[in-house]
């Protein structure tokens, strides 16, 4: 395969490292995003090229509507370093992608081109990202996306710093996923893109909880299910279930529930958990198990459904995304059957 394009010296030393790609580089053009030939099997296609330094979930979703401006054209994206999650986005929506890790998705008729990268190290990872006491603004955004933000009420609303929701609404601004109005004190922001700011959120997102298993006796998962929740509620402890076990309650389409999830307070104690929740300890073939962060971040905006504690439903999303279980499947089912973007 070979590009022809008028490209600086970046974008040209990553094509450069691709195994099978050639560069011819070319005089530049006035637009930013200069117009490059691709030669491939003997066939030429115009491509609309476009430098990122880095890309994650909003910076694909920005691109995904600048494609959709130039529907006749196809974009392919050249970025220093690139998250799994924006590659989907791209991939998905018909963008090309080669990165500084090595990772290339082109995808045109009778060409494919696709190759695994590597990882960077942590440490490339942006300031403010959106995990911990930053993830809960997140939410919070997300869950009442068509309000007028300033930053005090998103401090209050999600209880955190207001220096913290400054810089989380900074960061978002700055990635296009909330849009400013006015100025001064009357300033507020709004959620221009919910579902950038959800895949950006749940790419971020990185619990590490602590897991107490236990079994607990019953029938049918369902009984399991609404057992687990009485017992926690009774003993007073706080908690959300999470996983397949509460994506069964708010939408019938996951079948699987083989454990029960739940989100409890991280201050329980694991003999406090067995003994509320009415579990036993076992050495294997759990049915249950508890998660723990370091804090009680996980269990904000927990929702009611069926006279069960359930994690918000975008919290559920990510906790579904994370699961080896086919989590990925039903996260995708469950987002687009109840929450539609």
């Amino acid at each position: 395969m070979k590009i022809q394009a008028p490209l600086g010296a970046e974008p040209l030393r990553i094509l450069r490292q691709i195994p099978g790609v050639t560069v011819v580089p070319q005089q530049r053009a006035g637009d930013r995003r200069p117009d490059a030939i691709l030669h491939f099997a003997g066939r030429r296609a115009r491509i609309a090229v476009e430098f990122k330094r880095r890309a994650n979930a909003a910076t694909a979703w920005q691109l995904v509507a600048y494609a959709a401006t130039r529907p006749r054209t196809r974009l392919v994206l050249i970025a220093d370093q690139t998250t799994t999650e924006a590659r989907e986005i791209l991939s998905g929506h018909g963008i090309g992608v080669i990165d500084g890790l090595g990772n290339a998705h082109v995808e045109l008729p009778g060409l494919m081109l696709h190759r695994e990268g590597r990882r960077r190290a942590r440490a490339d990872h942006p300031p403010t990202r959106l995990r911990g006491k930053a993830g809960v603004a997140a939410q919070a955004l997300i869950l009442r996306r068509e309000r007028a933000w300033k930053v005090n009420d998103l401090a209050g609303e999600a209880g955190v710093s207001a220096g913290l929701a400054h810089r989380v609404l900074a960061r978002l601004e700055k990635e296009g996923v909330v849009a400013t109005e006015g100025m001064g004190p009357g300033r507020v922001r709004r959620v221009a893109n919910p579902a950038a700011l959800l895949d950006l959120w749940a790419e971020e997102n990185d619990d590490r909880p602590t897991r107490t298993l236990g079994y607990l006796l019953a029938q049918t998962p369902r009984q399991l299910i609404d057992a687990l929740g009485a017992n926690l509620e009774r003993s007073g402890i706080d908690h959300a279930l999470t996983g397949a076990a509460a994506a069964s309650v708010l939408a019938p389409f996951v079948t699987a529930v083989p454990v029960v999830e739940a989100w409890v307070a991280a201050a329980a104690g694991p003999e406090e958990l067995y003994d509320g929740a009415r579990v036993d300890r076992v050495p294997d073939g759990h049915n249950v198990v508890f998660l723990q962060a370091k804090d009680d971040t996980p269990l904000a905006f927990r929702e009611r459904a069926k006279r069960l504690w359930i994690v918000n439903r975008f919290r559920l999303y990510a906790d579904l995304r994370g699961d080896p279980r086919r989590g990925r499947e039903q996260a995708e089912h469950f987002r687009r059957e109840v929450i539609g973007f």
